[in-house]
């Protein structure tokens, strides 16, 4: 009977993850106690971040929430943290809460939308190269003036969608309720190499359009939550904001469109996959049935639809109330408009938002870890003893380090703060502050697209439903990600150094 029940606990404890894997996961719950007591709460803080990025670098392996959320109760008995702390961190962060469970959902009930549009961009333009920039160059400009998130649910939802209409083709599953179409079992072994390299043309499009939220998001004060605190601070609004980051952000913009044309003509970093003529052909035929067989009543939701899609930039756009908030009237407008009043229809949309929304409250938590430890005070009490443009550099480069491994909102709030006191208590002058603003925002910004970790879009992106079924993986993506990183930062310290 012991023998019996100690097998079905191993079994139950984080489910269908590998062995190997809830080991290391019950080695890290008895180590950090361990270290706390041995080492001190400082190290066993670093300890605790590095697990938790273990646990996103295994999000195919187990979703990050259980084995992350474990480390971070343990944290709190422990003593490293506090629920106050927790739930004020929390609290803080609760525009980011709001945009999570209502603008995505919101963003679902806008999917055909965006299916429809995006659908004949894809299909219409055959040079995969200039299909790439355009992904990239449009994601820039939209996260200029909308939220990374809201940008980065859109392109999940067109890339998830085309990905379901050509596997449930070809597997023959057309019931939507269905999710047998998620396994390669279905599809005949013929089409299985076109299945593969569709998925590749998806990881790069959807990389290409993640890296360009950093790139259009850290342009302007809407473009990230971090900017809008140091903008701020600084008391500069939208032009002034612009006018000073542009020295660094504009040349970082044109590498990184550079960057993408040279990813594509290459191939390099699993990039440069072509939409394969069989599953150019079956989406063509899709669509033309799918146009030829819509009632007026369809056609009428899809107007409605791309209404409420203007609805939804021109708020945005103008702010004219929380994020979250103007998600929750785009519910409201695309399901009364168009006829979704069931309950349960209503509850699918929220189905991708919030297991994510329940992650990002367990790193909220790791964040409350950083910051009660104070594992950022060493680094930055001894930048704050350097003088001059020297200074500036090791801001940006202290800010991007950080933002790699945390969170890049909670390091640009402390570092702004940080230079705030200083020209406070007279350390620093208004000049030498201005010129570390821009260099914690856009250290904040562009380094951090190195690891999913680093910005909330990314992280979204990784544990989405749409992640496994390409198989973006936190290893694919550090690796896709990596020469954006280099390029984008090594220009970034360039600017910082030398233009500003």
């Amino acid at each position: 009977m012991t023998e019996s029940l100690g097998r079905a606990l191993a079994g139950n404890f984080l489910g269908h993850a590998s062995n190997w894997y809830k080991l290391t996961i019950l080695g890290f719950l008895v180590l950090n106690p361990v270290v706390m007591i041995i080492a001190g709460p400082f190290v066993a803080g670093w300890l605790l971040v590095a697990e938790f990025i273990f646990t996103l670098a295994m999000a195919l392996k187990c979703y990050p929430l259980q084995p992350g959320g474990l480390l971070v109760v343990e944290a709190v008995i422990i003593g490293l943290t506090s629920p106050e702390t927790v739930y004020r961190e929390t609290e803080h962060n609760f525009p980011v809460i709001l945009l999570l469970i209502f603008v995505v959902a919101g963003i679902w009930f806008l999917r055909d939308m965006l299916l429809f549009v995006f659908g004949r961009i894809l299909l219409g333009v055959r040079s995969k190269r200039l299909l790439s920039v355009l992904f990239c160059a449009c994601a820039a400009f939209l996260s200029a003036f909308l939220d990374a998130l809201t940008v980065t649910a859109m392109v999940i939802a067109v890339a998830h969608g085309f990905y379901t209409i050509y596997h449930r083709v070809e597997s023959g599953q057309h019931d939507p309720t269905n999710d047998s179409w998620m396994e390669d079992a279905s599809v005949p072994e013929l089409q299985r190499r076109d299945l593969d390299q569709f998925r590749a043309f998806l990881r790069s499009l959807v990389m290409h359009a993640a890296v360009g939220t950093a790139l259009g998001g850290v342009c302007t004060i809407v473009g990230e939550p971090q900017n809008l605190i140091i903008g701020k601070v600084a008391g500069w609004q939208f032009v002034e904001f612009f006018v000073r980051m542009a020295p660094v952000t504009l040349p970082v913009f044109l590498i990184g469109l550079v960057t993408c044309l040279l990813l594509e003509i290459t191939g390099w970093f699993g990039y440069g996959a072509e939409l394969s003529p069989t599953v150019r052909k079956v989406l063509t035929e899709f669509q033309r049935h799918t146009d030829q067989s819509r009632s007026l009543r369809e056609r009428t939701a899809l107007v409605m639809q791309g209404l409420a899609a203007c609805v939804l930039v021109v708020a945005l756009g103008f702010h004219v109330a929380e994020v979250g908030l103007i998600g929750l009237l785009i519910i409201v407008l695309a399901t009364a408009m168009n006829g979704v009043v069931e309950e349960q229809r209503l509850g699918h949309a929220f189905e991708a938002a919030l297991p994510f929304t329940a992650l990002l409250v367990v790193f909220f938590a790791v964040v409350a870890v950083i910051q009660d430890q104070a594992l950022f005070a060493p680094l930055s009490s001894w930048i704050l003893t350097l003088e001059g443009h020297l200074q500036v550099i090791m801001y940006f480069l202290a800010a991007g380090a950080l933002s790699v491994v945390s969170d890049n909102v909670f390091v640009g709030t402390v570092y702004i703060t940080e230079a705030q006191n200083a020209l406070m208590a007279a350390r620093i002058s208004r000049e030498q502050f201005d010129l570390l603003a821009v260099a914690i925002n856009t250290g904040t910004n562009i380094p951090s697209v190195a690891t999913p970790n680093g910005q909330a879009a990314f992280l979204f992106l990784l544990t989405s439903a749409l992640a496994p079924v390409i198989r973006l993986s936190y290893g694919g993506m550090v690796w896709m990600a990596l020469p954006y990183a280099i390029s984008m930062t090594v220009v970034a310290l360039l600017a910082v150094a030398f233009i500003l």
